[in-house]
């Protein structure tokens, strides 16, 4: 390759980005949850079953919260901040790999009404969880964005079994261990909206603190979904689809 050619190489690969080999690898800026506070809890559901999709979704290679590496020092600091009143956090989902993002969507236009898993969406169809609910990108794919809830940290370890109650049934009924926060993770209904006004007192205030939580360390909740957040604090940047590896 002549010099003149070199030159030219190098200006497309600033113009153009990383070679796209590099989609697979983890930037440097993200870290895995567990090395930043291995004491915040960690149920990831996109890596296995137990989804509104009802199959592990691809780039789940592995069980394992991946976030930009100042959103999950933010959430040490609400750990922290959680630890004396008795509770913790429990992660659902983190860094979404682009990939997964758009099984998320072929799969509701894939025009078969009933191959998922309907306790997560027990009162709508599938096809009109595309307004408001999945969409065909996710600040998650920026590593920014966050789901979880709350949890005792004076229970007992159990075993994470599911019934086939829908997600807006009791949380005895449901077997969610967690803090009851009026519905399960991942339901969407009405019921889910953070500011919901048909809850109980308990469930208000388990939400609420949930979001007072977060927002004091730089997190926005989505209005929507009482689980979701996303970390202002950070620019948004762009969407990655490298898989999540074991570490």
């Amino acid at each position: 390759m002549t010099h003149k050619a070199r030159l030219l190489a190098a200006a497309m690969l600033v113009v153009c980005g990383s070679p796209a080999g590099s989609q697979n690898v983890m930037p440097a800026d993200f870290a895995y949850l567990r090395a930043i506070d291995p004491s915040i809890d960690q149920d990831l559901r996109y890596a296995g079953p137990v989804n509104f999709v009802g199959r592990k979704l691809p780039g789940y290679d592995a069980a394992e919260c991946v976030l930009r590496r100042e959103v999950a020092a933010a959430l040490r600091q609400v750990q922290a901040e959680l630890a004396p009143s008795g509770l913790g956090l429990r992660v659902y989902d983190c860094y979404r790999p682009q990939r997964a993002v758009s099984a998320m969507v072929a799969w509701v236009r894939d025009g078969t009404p009933d191959n998922g898993d309907k306790r997560f969406y027990p009162k709508i169809e599938k096809r009109s969880l595309l307004a408001g609910y999945i969409s065909a990108t996710s600040l998650h794919s920026s590593g920014t964005a966050v789901d979880l809830t709350l949890v005792r940290t004076s229970a007992s370890a159990s075993a994470r079994t599911m019934s086939k109650a829908p997600c807006t049934a009791t949380a005895a009924e449901r077997a969610d261990d967690s803090v009851d926060m009026g519905t399960g993770f991942d339901c969407f209904d009405l019921a889910s909206r953070t500011a919901n006004a048909t809850l109980g007192l308990e469930q208000r205030h388990a939400r609420m603190t949930l979001l007072a939580a977060m927002e004091r360390h730089g997190f926005k909740n989505y209005a929507r979904e009482w689980w979701h957040f996303a970390y202002v604090k950070a620019p948004r940047g762009r969407s990655y689809d490298f898989p999540i590896a074991p570490r």
